[in-house]
């Protein structure tokens, strides 16, 4: 699942995106109103979190804005305005939820996980599908013609990072930053670790390989014709 927090308080933005990382979510952070509608209006993501009293733009116009332009994305606003006019103005002006700060996390989680159940499957699919090869986002089950496959927490991520650019050549680059988030040292070799046990699973004892290197690029995978 890929996640956009936008929050200005810098021990705020970490804990949560700590959090929905170890819950395997891709999570990238703006920590302003401006950039964070940019990027929230790029296609690709299944949730939004955003505070209120943001510095550029307030988050309530960051939601209107959104819904202006036609993008459906749920919306979790999260924020210590806690009076009831507070939350009601929060949802009428396009928000799907509201949580007052401060929260437990495994509240804001179970509210995650309900408004992803609750989005249309059109706009937010639910089920990532290459050739035979299915990852459901929700439940977190991976299979194989059938056949389930058993993945750690950072391999799922990885997993799915590969499926949503299923046909495209995935560089190291662009790996290290949308699953593991490092900005540096491009010569790790935890790519190549992870590559090798996600080949091993979905790719040994089937006939035909997914997952491909593709010399001097990356990685892709597809199915070969």
């Amino acid at each position: 699942m890929h996640l956009l927090i936008i929050e200005d308080d810098p021990t705020t933005a970490n804990y949560l995106a700590k959090g929905f990382r170890e819950q395997g979510y891709t999570v990238d952070h703006c920590d302003n109103g401006v950039d964070g509608l940019f990027a929230a209006s790029q296609p690709g993501l299944d949730l939004i979190i955003t505070d209120r009293m943001l510095p550029g733009l307030d988050g309530l116009s960051v939601i209107r804005s959104l819904r202006s332009r036609g993008v459906r994305t749920p919306v979790l606003i999260l924020s210590a305005l806690a009076q009831v006019d507070d939350r009601v103005c929060g949802l009428k002006e396009g928000g799907d939820d509201y949580l007052v700060k401060p929260f437990a996390f495994a509240e804001l989680l179970a509210r995650a996980d309900s408004l992803l159940r609750r989005a249309t499957p059109d706009g937010n699919p639910t089920t990532l599908r290459v050739a035979d090869l299915e990852l459901n986002l929700l439940s977190r089950d991976v299979r194989r013609a059938g056949l389930a496959i058993t993945l750690k927490s950072q391999e799922f991520r990885l997993l799915e990072y590969l499926m949503r650019h299923a046909g495209q050549v995935v560089t190291r680059t662009m790996l290290l930053e949308g699953v593991w988030d490092y900005h540096f040292d491009p010569q790790t070799n935890v790519i190549d670790v992870h590559i090798s046990r996600i080949r091993q699973k979905i790719d040994k004892g089937f006939d035909k390989p997914l997952l491909h290197t593709i010399r001097g690029a990356g990685y892709m995978l597809r199915e070969e014709t």
